[in-house]
């Protein structure tokens, strides 16, 4: 079997001689019957974004002068509790804080550790709340200036398997799996993962994607940490972490849940093409790729099977707004179902869009155009057909970080 090396790899992209594609690229060869050969390719850079709930960030942050207070017992950014720790910081004035992605703030559920993130690597100023152990209350302000260390963790992001799922049950149910509660009666699909761009999948077993390898998480560059809490060879996921001051805000954000607010995430990994084993792995589209179907309320409980061909192939990944179509209702739909609230003020925000699909499936006044597809499924032993209203993954996010990875490696910026 024919190998190259990571040497000979980086090599050839110092002396601008690597052939570098993104999975989007590769793939797009593959279904025209042109993929390259094994030795016409070197690395091919993979994406994948969604909804990944094991986010955290530990902060390291100034609230006061030295002196004013003992340590912080309890911290709010924007009503959303931080935990205070590990180190006390003494006297200091300044604490840390682990933030989870999918803390709730006292005020707003629909608020929470993903749209605070984002709005500190936005610029924004948010409201400090500390409570001291010495009895003290503590209000400020602060911005991602008086931030002295972030760092993001991951402890299960990049997942290879998804499930999708529906609800044949009477009642609508909440659930952090869809943007509001799933309506019943099989009247929509909603499902997460970027398919054939995914990098896990395209690297099974993990060949080439281990711990110490080099990734970019929502712009930074990172490392993976090892594999996530709850991996597995079946379902593998990765823990990844990286300096949460570099990242782009684009590539991070909240996401509104039926349960509150989730928090999403872009990762883009790159797979040197070592063997042919390692080719060869790159070569599953879409269609191959397996999509369980279940009952939300089962979770585990599949009722049927599709495909991420049924998922991706010819839909929309950003919505279309005619604003001539909308009459300004007193109390907007869309803005109440948007999970990343992009629509506001009868404004799409493009840069917030995730391409959810919800306000296609929502507006009253169809205002907005997006076809997010349909799946002919069978389901207890009946044939249906079930819309589907939401992604909780974004391939166009997906796609771009995979571009600027691809960007970074034949400009020398990032080395494998």
């Amino acid at each position: 079997m024919s190998e190259k090396t990571i040497g000979q790899i980086n090599e050839k992209i110092e002396n601008g001689e690597a052939n570098i594609y993104t999975a989007e690229e590769f793939k797009k060869l593959i279904k025209k019957d042109d993929a390259p050969s094994f030795e016409e390719v070197d690395v091919v850079t993979c994406g994948t974004c969604g909804v990944m709930s094991g986010t955290a960030a530990i902060l390291n942050f100034i609230v006061s002068p030295p002196g004013e207070f003992i340590r912080a017992n309890e911290v709010y950014l924007n009503g959303v509790p931080a935990y205070a720790g590990p180190c006390p910081n003494e006297w200091l004035g300044s604490v840390d804080v682990i933030l989870h992605g999918t803390a709730h703030s006292l005020h707003d559920e629909n608020y929470g550790g993903g749209f605070l993130l984002k709005d500190l690597l936005e610029g924004k100023t948010v409201d400090v709340r500390v409570e001291s152990a010495d009895g003290k209350t503590i209000e400020n302000t602060m911005t991602i200036d008086d931030i002295t260390r972030g760092q993001i963790i991951g402890a299960r992001m990049a997942f290879k398997n998804y499930t999708a799922f529906t609800n044949p049950n009477n009642e609508a149910v909440k659930s952090i799996f869809a943007a509001t509660p799933l309506e019943g009666n099989l009247r929509g699909l909603t499902f997460s993962g970027c398919g054939d761009l995914n990098p896990l999948q395209n690297d099974i077993p993990h060949n080439v994607i281990r711990e110490g390898c080099k990734v970019l998480i929502n712009g930074a560059v990172g490392y993976i940490l090892g594999d996530g809490t709850r991996s597995s060879p079946e379902k593998p996921n990765l823990m990844l972490s990286a300096d949460y001051k570099q990242m782009d805000p684009y590539y991070m954000g909240g996401f509104k849940t039926g349960q509150g607010g989730e928090i999403y995430d872009t990762v883009a990994i790159p797979i040197p093409v070592l063997n042919e084993e390692i080719y060869n792995n790159l070569l599953v589209t879409d269609d191959m790729i397996d999509l369980p179907v279940a009952d939300i309320k089962g979770r585990h409980l599949p009722l049927d099977n599709t495909n991420y061909d049924e998922m991706w192939n010819g839909y929309d990944l950003r919505p279309q707004y005619d604003d001539g179509k909308c009459t300004g209702c007193a109390s907007c739909t869309v803005e109440k179902v948007c999970p990343t609230n992009a629509f506001k003020d009868r404004k799409l925000n493009l840069a917030h869009c995730f391409g959810c699909g919800m306000c296609a499936n929502y507006c009253e006044n169809n205002a907005f155009d997006m076809n997010t597809g349909d799946v002919d499924l069978t389901i207890n032993g009946e044939k249906v057909n079930i819309p589907i209203i939401c992604r909780q993954s974004d391939r166009l996010r997906g796609n771009k970080l995979s571009l600027k990875l691809k960007q970074l490696i034949e400009n020398k910026e990032f080395k494998l």
